[in-house]
């Protein structure tokens, strides 16, 4: 399991619908795109501030996409009221 994978719930679709499938299995591999980007080495203090917010934009563009793909699938599975 890819850590996009863990962190979409790939494996978890209740609804059995194709397209959270879909929206889940593109969401992980954006995330797992997006984990290959390299933090720099830390060698000197600006050397260290730069590898952090590296670290940090990495971070939050995976959390965002999470939410993302939050957001689709609730809105692929909403029902309408009753």
């Amino acid at each position: 399991m890819t850590k996009g994978e863990y962190r979409v719930g790939a494996s978890f679709n209740p609804s059995g619908t194709s397209i959270v499938d879909e929206i889940k299995r593109k969401a992980a591999d954006l995330i797992d795109l997006i984990e290959t980007i390299p933090v720099p080495d830390v060698h000197c203090p600006d050397s260290a501030m730069h590898s952090n917010e590296v670290a940090r934009l990495r971070a939050l563009a995976q959390t965002d996409i999470e939410i993302a793909a939050m957001h689709a699938v609730k809105a692929a599975t909403k029902r309408a009221p009753e």
